[in-house]
């Protein structure tokens, strides 16, 4: 259950609680969105199944984000270069910078933690679910469309 803040009032969210979306076979689970925070950052846990992409390369230009991976591995793809994060392990993806994600193990699902600053880009994971929940498939031109609306670029 969300607690909303009030004026000097923190929010508060227990474990397992937020705004859970499927977006193509990845659980999104929201704890904290623009409507939480004043729009001044969104906070998610994702769990990416074994041997699945959760990301092309793309390229924000109006916000950043930050992953914690909590289980599992997790691969981040950047210019050219593949680095594998374990549990506790954290990388940054700063406006500008090309980067994808995936889960190449074969047998663990990688779960993690991603911060957007600004917040916002949930939106996007909101609009590719309600997309598909409509029969649309989740191909790579919907979510290039879908994307251009936050700034962000396929690379």
């Amino acid at each position: 259950m969300t607690v909303p803040g009030t004026a000097g009032q923190p929010v508060v969210v227990r474990s397992g609680a937020g705004e859970l979306l499927d977006v193509g076979g990845i659980r999104h689970l929201f704890a904290l969105t623009a409507e939480h925070t004043e729009g001044r950052l969104g906070l998610e846990e994702f769990v990416l199944p074994p041997g699945t992409l959760g990301a092309r390369p793309h390229v924000h230009g109006a916000h950043d984000e930050y992953f914690v991976v909590l289980s599992g591995e997790l691969t981040l793809s950047t210019a050219g270069d593949d680095v594998v994060l374990g549990p506790g392990d954290v990388a940054a993806a700063l406006r500008g910078t090309a980067h994808g994600y995936r889960n190449d193990s074969g047998t663990e699902p990688a779960r993690a933690l991603c911060l957007y600053t600004p917040a916002g880009y949930e939106q996007y994971f909101r609009d590719v679910h309600a997309a598909v929940a409509a029969g649309a498939e989740p191909t790579d031109d919907l979510l290039a469309l879908l994307r251009s609306r936050y700034d962000t670029t396929t690379s």
